[in-house]
């Protein structure tokens, strides 16, 4: 990869890294617009100068326990103000904030909290029915690093600190000028979040005040994005569009954003009427709730101006739908975590490159397609999709993933196959990284084969994608069971769940094969159980039960379902 000392100056010199502090929009808004609206959430209103003196308040806190620098500050919070505080309190303080999402569980959140050494976390008490409080007691002891376990809600007297005890410390104030001193640098690591790809452990990828600042310029740029328009942010906050959109391109816009912790398309309309919503940035079961909830057509959507969807696969025809439907610009996207937003359509692209293309390079964002050795192929042809420019991450937390994951000459190897077209307009058609992606959410293949090879009464299994109109794709196990043994979706829920997992990694559909199909050296032929499951889903739909696997030998199938996103 291209080390960072050699990236500063090729982006600064142009000005495409100009050194703003992702922190410091909100102060500058505090200070000059404080009483205009800056969040809006579970039907309270927060000003500029009431979010910025809760961040100073938090600042001053986290301070006082020892963060400093540098220092991870975790936080596994919904869509809740105090989200967008404790996020912007750790960059003040030149901290690094560690944004997990709320669906991971003991394996995960312990895994991210060892390996990127946090000295503080933030947890809901209770969200969603699911106790974490309870699930930092149980992990902490495992977590050497970790100094201090702050719950949001109440909390067992003398385990952890709760949130509202914390803002009354009697510290005085952090002033801004000690908050922004001169030892920070807008190179520094300023965020560290996690993606499954294709391992079976998070990896922790690493941005900077430059990286973050000039994908939101940019975003703001390619949608002409200005202070009249009012975000609203659906899509989880510890996720890259998140923190992108709701926690940071707002307050550079002066503008105010929406906040929804849970997602509820009728709700959703609701909050875009009641505060004139404008701009949306979410993945396709966001936008499918909203183009198909009975109350859209009584719902008053006029102010909605552009919606941007990706993060996992959107049907052309969705994007079609949803541009009749709400009158306004709705394109689809392409980006990850490592980097963040390559390409999109805006309003002065046709329909039809924004409904059935991932669109063009956003500003400077540079794209190549390759072939399986690296060389440059003609438009119309697919490869991999390599990337580079300035909103590109910094790396791995992990350095050792750096070397896979970067050509030598700096670019990053998404993974992903696509191809251009004469026009330049990328088409994403497919996936090197065996990851499954529900509902936005990158899902690996390979952590669920780990945990289900331990079952007693399976002899083999492989995990693959099912296709779904909402989610886009659910968790399909199949599975070959040891001799004289049958195992179902019930089965190897509970004993995921014995695991810890995450819930939404649970398969939704088991079939069961004689053996998995695999080639002459032992590698288990996916593509073929994709197509399986492929069938399986059609014939679903279509109200029958016939699939077949050629070559598969005998098999029995058993599918079931878990509608809860």
């Amino acid at each position: 990869m291209q080390a960072l000392a050699e990236r500063i100056p090729r982006y600064t010199r142009p000005g495409l890294w100009d050194g703003n502090m992702v922190d410091g929009y909100l102060l500058a808004a505090a200070r000059a617009t404080p009483a205009r609206t800056a969040v809006i959430d579970r039907g309270t209103t927060w000003s500029y100068g009431d979010l910025d003196a809760m961040v100073t308040r938090m600042a001053a806190a986290l301070h006082g326990r020892g963060i400093a620098r540098g220092d991870v500050v975790s936080w596994m919070l919904p869509n809740w103000t105090e989200a967008v505080v404790v996020h912007h309190a750790a960059l003040r303080l030149g901290a690094v904030s560690n944004p997990i999402v709320p669906i991971y569980r003991q394996a995960e959140t312990s895994f991210i909290l060892r390996e990127s050494e946090s000295k503080a976390v933030f947890v809901p008490s209770t969200f969603r029915g699911f106790d974490y409080a309870g699930m930092l007691a149980e992990i902490r002891a495992d977590l050497p690093s970790l100094r201090t376990v702050v719950v949001v809600g109440d909390t067992e007297a003398g385990r952890d600190v709760e949130y509202s005890s914390l803002m009354a410390e009697p510290d005085a104030p952090l002033s801004p000028a000690h908050a922004a001193g001169p030892d920070r640098d807008p190179n520094d690591p300023v965020l560290l979040l996690y993606t499954s790809g294709t391992t079976s452990t998070p990896k922790g990828a690493l941005h900077t005040h430059n990286t973050l600042d000039y994908e939101n310029r940019s975003i703001i740029d390619f949608y002409g994005l200005s202070g009249r328009d009012v975000v609203f942010m659906p899509s989880p906050v510890s996720h890259i569009t998140g923190v992108l959109f709701g926690l940071q391109l707002p307050f550079m816009l002066r503008s105010a954003v929406v906040l929804l912790d849970r997602w509820d398309p009728g709700r959703a309309l609701q909050l875009i009427a009641a505060h004139r919503c404008s701009f949306m940035v979410a993945a396709t079961p966001f936008l499918h709730g909203i183009v198909h909830h009975p109350e859209l057509r009584d719902t008053d959507t006029s102010s909605m101006r552009a919606i941007v969807c990706g993060g996992a696969d959107v049907p052309p025809d969705l994007v079609k739908d949803a541009t009749a439907a709400l009158g306004c610009m709705v394109s689809r996207a392409y980006g990850s975590t490592e980097y963040p937003t390559a390409t999109g359509s805006n309003a002065g692209d046709p329909l039809s490159k924004r409904a059935e293309t991932d669109g063009r390079a956003i500003g400077e964002a540079r794209l190549r397609i390759v072939d399986d050795l690296g060389t440059d192929v003609p438009a119309g042809h697919a490869g991999e999709v390599l990337v580079q420019g300035p909103e590109m991450f910094i790396g791995y937390l992990d350095p050792e993933l750096n070397a896979e994951a970067f050509t030598e000459d700096g670019w990053f190897r998404t993974g992903d196959l696509g191809r251009r077209d004469a026009d330049g307009f990328l088409e994403i058609t497919s996936r090197k990284k065996d990851i499954i992606i529900r509902g936005g959410e990158n899902i690996s293949a390979k952590e669920i084969e780990d945990a289900l090879f331990g079952h007693p009464k399976i002899a083999d299994v492989a995990v693959v994608a099912s296709p779904d109109p909402v989610l886009a794709e659910r968790v399909c196990a199949v599975i070959v069971p040891q001799a004289g043994q049958s195992v179902g979706l019930d089965e190897i829920t509970a004993w995921l769940t014995h695991r810890k997992l995450a819930k939404q990694k649970f398969p939704e559909e088991v079939i069961l094969l004689g053996e998995l199909p695999r080639t002459a050296s032992g590698k288990v032929q996916k593509f073929q159980l994709r197509e399986l499951a492929a069938q399986r889903a059609t014939a679903k739909a279509a109200g029958t039960g016939t699939t077949r696997l050629a070559g598969s030998g005998t098999r029995k199938e058993r599918c079931g379902g878990n509608d809860d996103n």
